[in-house]
């Protein structure tokens, strides 16, 4: 009675462990977008043609800083005796910013003053009173931010597009949404063998001092633009390997099959090509598929 009992619950496992399996395999899948489509037919989307203006950017990045920036020092050693001016407060050129006592046994001598040299901002003051100090150590920081510099680094390739005076866009993440108008003023006359980049350098004007020595920025420079440029996204446009032809994929009347169309390019940044022959504004090309050719079946994505 054991052997067979054991028997049955041996061969029950077996036919549960086979059902469950069945029912994995034929487990109804999801719905999904090419259902009902035939597998030599391609599932692609529409793209109307359309006129832009067309830039071709060069983006750079770096730290802004004043457009003069001096770290005062003291003349003598000694102590700090008082800090006459805080962060933030005006400061002209030769003003007195701190005094220093000097730190002699047995002589008194009249405090040694600290002077700014230059007008602007007193950014850091480094050390509180009774701190010792020498002529190396630094007592504050004086910034004159009514204009900024950013210095940035352009590769050597677009030395050709770039000119002294070239207008420019600068942003900082400290003020989304804000754009500030900058201007190339220095370009170096060397590049660097290392890096085959050219040093630049971009001023703006900061009336209001919203832009902060020490900010990251972000600076895009035209280099080249094109108004009411009849233009598709670049990945819509194939490139012909045996002839160099270029051409896109339009619907058929029925809207059933893909059709090539040559088509003559232009102007080209990061996202759209222009075309000057073979489209017009308004026309409806066919997205990039792989494998996608003159002939092909299509549906068309709703």
């Amino acid at each position: 009675m054991k052997r067979r009992t054991k028997k049955r619950i041996a061969w029950g496992v077996v036919v549960l462990a086979f059902v469950i399996a069945l029912a994995v395999i034929f487990k109804p899948k999801p719905a999904g977008p090419l259902d009902g489509v035939a597998r030599d037919v391609f599932l692609v989307r529409q793209e109307t043609v359309q006129k832009r203006d067309l830039k071709h950017e060069l983006l750079m990045s770096g730290s802004i800083k004043a457009q003069e920036e001096a770290t005062l020092f003291p003349r003598v050693e000694g102590k700090l005796l008082k800090n006459l001016l805080r962060e933030g407060d005006s400061v002209k050129k030769n003003q007195t910013v701190s005094l220093i006592e000097r730190d002699e046994v047995g002589a008194v001598y009249e405090p040694v003053v600290v002077p700014s040299t230059i007008t602007g901002l007193i950014g850091r003051v480094y050390l509180d009173p009774g701190a010792n100090v020498t002529i190396s150590t630094p007592i504050a920081l004086v910034v004159n931010q009514e204009k900024v510099r950013i210095a940035v680094d352009i590769p050597e390739r677009y030395i050709g597009e770039i000119y002294k005076g070239q207008p420019a866009t600068l942003r900082v993440d400290a003020l989304p949404g804000k754009e500030f108008e900058a201007k190339l003023s220095i370009i170096s006359p060397v590049v660097d063998s290392m890096s085959r980049a050219v040093a630049v350098e971009f001023y703006a004007d900061n009336p209001k001092g919203l832009l902060k020595s020490g900010m990251f920025a972000k600076v895009d420079i035209t280099l080249a633009e094109k108004k009411d440029a009849i233009s598709i996204s670049k990945q819509s446009v194939y490139t012909d390997e045996a002839t160099g032809e270029t051409y896109v994929f339009i619907p058929s009347t029925d809207g059933k099959t893909a059709v090539r169309k040559n088509v003559k390019t232009g102007f080209i940044n990061s996202n759209f090509l222009e075309i000057t022959e073979g489209l017009s504004n308004g026309d409806v090309i066919l997205g990039f598929v792989y494998g996608l050719k003159d002939g092909s079946k299509i549906v068309l994505e709703k």
